[in-house]
């Protein structure tokens, strides 16, 4: 399977009015596969909203260099859809409105009535069909982010970059926005997506992930990358009564928190 994305010796550091430049990350190198779904994981500050931005051209690398099907990320483009973890949806706009003008910004030339069937369309494979008409500031936390999830997807882009998509989903939305994005990314059309989903959930990052990239703290270097060896598709309830899940789980979340040892005073973490 060829690579879709590859990041090479990846270095971005910040530079900082009056004080010391600031280092996010260091010497990153990872490639993505075409069609996986990669998560990556870390304590908060290790570089993974940064590497996220460095693949969705809002970032430029200071070191290395971060290509898509063999070509140097230089900005922006209509073959990667970003989703935020704060729902970014335009709060003037209605939420099929909202889906429209993403396809508007891809598509010069798709007519009007075209976009409005396509977030039709998403709508509803989103479970909001009855919900185009309302503005975000009607709908819930969860319906705006599938709003946003349905918004990224009718762009039809070849990658999908999502920055901890769920993380302000209170945990019941969280789990059913998990298991609708695995069944859209496995029932596609077209076939799967490429996805990069940063996340700071063991159990979600298990769960979506075929691979799960562990970046260490600050600076973000690749500390470990794990197979996710479970079948697709995956039932959560299923899932979690094996023992080679809680296997996976306790390594990830022993090198998850190593350090905190350390930061208390040496004690002893019990996992």
């Amino acid at each position: 399977m060829r690579n879709k994305i590859e990041i090479k010796n990846l270095s971005v550091t910040y530079a900082a009015k009056g004080g010391q430049p600031f280092t996010a990350l260091e010497d990153v190198s990872v490639t993505v596969a075409d069609g996986e779904f990669v998560c990556v994981i870390g304590s908060s500050g290790c570089g993974k909203s940064t590497l996220l931005s460095v693949l969705g051209g809002l970032l430029p690398a200071t070191a290395g260099s971060a290509l898509i099907d063999g070509e140097p990320v230089r900005g922006t483009g209509t073959d990667r859809g970003v989703v935020f973890q704060h729902y970014s949806l335009f709060p003037w706009m209605t939420a099929k409105d909202n889906i429209a003008f993403g396809l508007k910004q891809a598509y010069r030339k798709m007519p009007a009535d075209e976009r409005a069937r396509v977030a039709d369309e998403y709508l509803e494979k989103v479970g909001l069909a009855g919900a185009g008409e309302k503005f975000p500031g009607q709908l819930s936390g969860g319906m705006q982010q599938r709003v946003a999830i349905a918004r990224a997807l009718a762009m039809d882009t070849d990658i999908l970059l999502m920055d901890e998509p769920f993380g302000a989903i209170d945990a019941k939305n969280r789990t059913v926005l998990q298991e609708l994005l695995l069944e859209l990314w496995e029932g596609g059309a077209g076939g799967r997506k490429t996805i990069v989903f940063v996340t700071h959930d063991v159990d979600e990052a298990i769960l979506l992930a075929d691979r799960i990239v562990m970046l260490t703290n600050s600076p973000g270097r690749v500390g470990r990358v794990f197979d996710v060896p479970f079948a697709r598709p995956r039932h959560r309830a299923e899932l979690v009564r094996t023992h080679e899940y809680h296997a996976l789980r306790d390594e990830l979340m022993a090198i998850f928190f190593h350090d905190v040892g350390d930061k208390i005073g040496g004690a002893e973490v019990v996992l």
